[in-house]
């Protein structure tokens, strides 16, 4: 749907129809946030009402949010110029967000299950030196994938008369991961039965210490929620996940009842975790999560077979592999009076592509950080570390997150200080540019293998 043109001659878009029913829903949910927030005054309120002022009130409050739904989709408009992406919204207090399409870095789209049902997607963008999202909500799906494609285009380079015309880049599957593959990785991670366990025992032990049904309540009901997000949402959100790959990036998609379609953009990878549980050793699965300047995405793979993650890590990665655990160094003996037994989990290996930093001894994750991406350097040492001669490396990348490769022998902390300022430049030097699309066609690869 177009609206009138601008000033300028540019013809602006509106957002679906369906979009006011979304926005209406605003003043009822200041109501219910009251409402949750101090439960007691809203309480007392609601009896003094009676049935007559009730009704009053709500065909009073019915049509005010249905006439701020629509006011709200009236005045949000949107176009997309040479250069830019623009949006107007506002219907008090006008905003127009101007987004370069140069510091365009990822597009996704995601479709929660009602938009899925009235057939509506919602445009998400991640740009470079914000961290607020902006997002068109909602447009037809058809039309939020043509969009995506074009924003995708332009930000490449393609002249704006044939950026519409080029379409959806196309993509090569590399793996899936089965749900019944998912539903296990889940019964073994022991977050899933802690947060379940505590759920079950702290509720009655406040109840026997306090007889307060609020107090257990305001108790339960989160521990709960943590237990359901943990196992039950984690399943539903992460199902069906599908990794493909194209030129404009590695494409993920996922979700049972929400649908996601989301990119991870190429070259702006900060640092890759491979996390393996204890339990899933045997198994030998990994997860793998990432840190995208800029982006949300932070997660990979959410199961998968070490060796099929090692080669999708590749793909995020080019020329990056992942160093076999019998490379990494471990902190000297001495390390133990500072971190009894948990030192031995640390370790660290630097290769001419990362630096790579492992911590943790149930729960083992494997930090990579390509040497292009380190921002700073960092050693510190507290008075017991300096007594028994070890150190920490601090790594600070572009995402605003830090690796620590901790209790190394003080001298090699400061060779690792001394050293890493020029693999950074060199890296920097030779990496890749982070053009979207920078190949123009689909890179070769073959499908890979199922998780």
């Amino acid at each position: 749907m177009t609206a009138p043109e601008t000033q300028d001659g540019l013809v602006e878009r509106r957002l679906h129809p369906v979009t006011p029913l979304r926005r209406a829903w605003a003043p009822v949910a200041v109501l219910i946030g009251w409402a949750v927030h101090d439960p007691g005054q809203a309480h007392r309120q609601l009896n003094r009402l009676t049935t007559t002022t009730l009704l009053i009130g709500l065909a009073v409050l019915l049509p005010a949010a249905a006439l701020y739904g629509f006011l709200t989709w009236w005045f949000t408009h949107f176009a997309v110029t040479d250069t830019e992406l623009r949006i107007r919204t506002g219907l008090m207090f006008r905003r127009t967000a101007h987004i370069r399409l140069e510091r365009i870095q990822a597009v996704d789209v995601t479709q929660p299950l009602l938009a899925r049902i009235a057939g509506v997607a919602k445009l998400r963008l991640d740009v470079i030196g914000t961290d607020k999202k902006d997002e068109l909500a909602f447009l037809g799906a058809d039309e939020a994938r043509a969009l995506r494609a074009e924003l995708l285009a332009r930000a490449a380079g393609f002249a704006p008369e044939t950026a519409h015309e080029v379409g959806e880049a196309p993509s090569t599957p590399l793996l899936r991961v089965p749900p019944r593959v998912l539903a296990v990785s889940l019964l073994l991670t022991g977050a899933t039965w802690g947060s379940l366990a505590a759920a079950l025992v702290v509720p009655p032990l406040l109840w026997l210490a306090t007889h307060s049904l609020w107090t257990v309540l305001a108790t339960a009901v989160p521990l709960l929620g943590g237990a359901g997000a943990s196992s039950a949402g984690r399943f539903v959100g992460e199902y069906d996940w599908t990794v493909a790959e194209s030129p404009d990036g590695l494409r993920i998609d996922h979700g049972l009842l929400d649908r996601a379609h989301e990119t991870v953009p190429p070259g702006r990878v900060q640092t890759v975790r491979i996390v393996e549980p204890l339990l899933w050793r045997r198994r030998r699965w990994v997860r793998v999560e990432l840190d995208v300047a800029g982006s949300s995405n932070s997660v990979l793979l959410p199961v998968a077979p070490r060796e099929i993650a090692e080669s999708v890590i590749a793909r995020v990665l080019p020329g990056v592999s992942v160093p076999p655990r019998s490379a990494l160094s471990r902190p000297p003996r001495r390390a133990r009076w500072c971190v009894p037994v948990w030192w031995r989990g640390h370790g660290i290996v630097v290769t001419d592509a990362v630096f790579a930093a492992r911590y943790g001894l149930l729960r083992r994750r494997l930090a990579l950080v390509p040497h292009a991406k380190v921002q700073s350097v960092r050693v510190t040492q507290g008075p017991w570390e300096r007594f028994w001669r070890v150190a920490d490396v601090h790594v600070d990348t572009g995402a605003g997150n830090t690796v620590t490769a901790r209790l190394r022998d003080a001298e090699e902390a400061a060779e690792l200080l001394r050293g890493q300022a020029e693999r950074s430049r060199t890296g920097r030097r030779d990496a890749r540019p982070d053009r979207w699309m920078a190949q123009g066609c689909c890179p070769d690869s073959t499908p890979g293998p199922r998780a």
